[in-house]
């Protein structure tokens, strides 16, 4: 469970989380890894929205644009 940040930012991450599982293939496939490893549905979303947040900020630290894999 995530109770730290703000409530509306981590609204907008989930959706953008879930709109990633669907559609990018990277993110797709570490949420299929880790469903498939046993792990509950609600954990391998916040785990994938962990791992968005880390490309984001990867990508804004190196002023690079999003690249599908």
């Amino acid at each position: 469970m995530i109770m730290g940040g703000h409530a509306h930012v981590r609204h907008i991450l989930y959706m953008a989380t879930v709109a990633a599982i669907k559609h990018d293939p990277v993110i797709r496939a570490f949420f299929q890894r880790l469903v498939a490893a046993g792990r509950p549905g609600n954990v391998a979303v916040t785990a994938a929205m962990r791992k968005l947040l880390t490309i984001l900020n990867a990508m804004l630290r190196d002023r690079r644009p999003w690249q599908l894999a």
